[in-house]
């Protein structure tokens, strides 16, 4: 006879014996092996749910944020000029991010078209102190600030008696206090006005409806969004929150929850002996005020000169001075403080990389191809690019049993490369 107990097959013997089927069956429950506990729940990111994601170039006037623009996006879009708000209208463009693996694929499919993946840069005026309460021209800027998904911030650590600063004198820590305190001030007044607005449509509240309870859930949020911001004097994105929490963060579009990677630009000569005496204290104040953000030391000034030359020039003079372009650095570190990672289509008409953010799923990603991938999403065929690199062709790849097939729970990895199938 035997009994089946959940998926787990217990064999029972019926004999004289003195056990008992009920005393067998006690016993073979006892050596069950304990239930897997439920997943933890997967972290939500902060931020816009999207694909298409921006990030700002912030800072004080005349520390060369708009240079740097030019100098990444190969254009001369921004206006750099020698005065407080030469850039009024943030500029945009959209610069492509290097990545060896879409190098490589591009050698082995030899395609017609190939399209890397692209991270969108806007230039935006600089701040100064007061801008939260609309001083300068601060509260078009802040509403640039709030457009964008991360930042870029520029820190000026130059001497440069060519070059006014706003302030008077260079002092990159005051600097980086002015620009935190104008967007922490900005977001306090913000979920001030929120909180005031959920006060006033909760009064009535009392009842123990599930509207009710999610009113009063919502509120309570905020009222710890703004004791972060005010009592901790934290910013946002620093802070612990859980999803609940994070849906409400993520619908205020607050400026201290974009990531920040802070961009200090040196002098030319700072750059190439790696020296300057402002480095160790920035450090120390990005280590004590928002721990484990990212900073690039790098030189506008650098970065202006190499880009009149031809690569066999540059690459020449990057030899010769024993330090090269920080662009490429830069360009993956905003991409990937957006949690932005990517997946890659290759055959002989196009090699193409496309962007989608981490723990998107695979009809989500081929959703961003074209809508109908997504709505009538079959499957995808996955190979790595370890693999592919490893086997070197899709063929000894599937003859290695490394070619899967993934259906719509499947989350999508940075560097997969898709086939996808759709119905008609």
């Amino acid at each position: 006879m035997i009994g089946i107990y959940h998926r787990y097959p217990i064999f029972i013997r019926l004999t004289s014996s003195s056990f008992s089927t009920s005393a067998t069956v006690a016993a073979a429950k006892k050596k069950m092996p304990p239930k897997k506990a439920a997943a933890p729940e997967k972290k939500a990111l902060l931020g816009r749910p999207s694909n298409n994601l921006k990030i700002g170039i912030v800072g004080l006037p005349n520390v060369g944020k708009s240079s740097f623009f030019n100098v990444l996006s190969e254009t001369d879009l921004g206006k750099a000029a020698n005065f407080p708000y030469a850039t009024i209208n943030p500029e945009e463009a959209r610069i492509p991010v290097p990545d060896a693996r879409f190098e490589w694929l591009c050698e082995t499919y030899k395609p017609a078209s190939r399209v890397p993946a692209f991270l969108t840069c806007i230039d935006i005026a600089g701040l100064t102190a007061g801008a939260s309460t609309g001083a300068g021209l601060g509260n078009a800027f802040l509403s640039h600030v709030r457009a964008v998904d991360g930042i870029f911030q520029v820190v000026r650590a130059f001497d440069d008696a060519e070059v006014i600063h706003v302030e008077g004198d260079v002092n990159p820590l005051r600097d980086m206090e002015i620009i935190q305190t104008e967007l922490r001030l900005k977001d306090i007044e913000w979920v001030e006005k929120t909180l005031e607005n959920l006060k006033k449509s909760g009064r009535s509240l009392g009842s123990n409806s599930l509207a009710d309870k999610a009113k009063k859930e919502e509120i309570a949020v905020v009222e710890k969004i703004l004791k972060v911001l005010t009592v901790d004097e934290k910013d946002i994105r620093k802070a612990e929150w859980n999803n609940k929490e994070i849906d409400v963060v993520n619908g205020l579009q607050l400026l201290t929850a974009k990531p920040v990677t802070y961009l200090v630009n040196l002098s030319e000569k700072d750059f190439i002996r790696k020296k300057n005496k402002w480095l160790p204290k920035i450090k120390g104040w990005i280590d004590e005020h928002n721990p484990g953000d990212p900073l690039i030391p790098f030189s506008v000034a650098l970065e202006e000169r190499l880009a009149q030359m031809s690569p066999e020039e540059k690459k020449e003079e990057e030899t010769k001075i024993g330090a090269s372009s920080s662009l490429p650095k830069i360009t993956q570190a905003g991409y990937s403080s957006l949690d932005l990672i990517r997946y890659f289509t290759c055959g002989p008409d196009e090699v193409r990389a496309w962007t989608i953010r981490k723990g998107t799923k695979a009809p989500q990603a081929a959703g961003v191809i074209h809508s109908d991938f997504e709505n009538k999403f079959v499957c995808g065929e996955i190979m790595s690019y370890d693999d592919l690199k490893e086997h070197g062709s899709e063929a000894a790849v599937k003859a290695a049993g490394k070619l899967r097939q993934q259906g719509k729970p499947y989350e999508m990895q940075d560097g997969d490369i898709a086939y996808w199938k759709a119905g008609g």
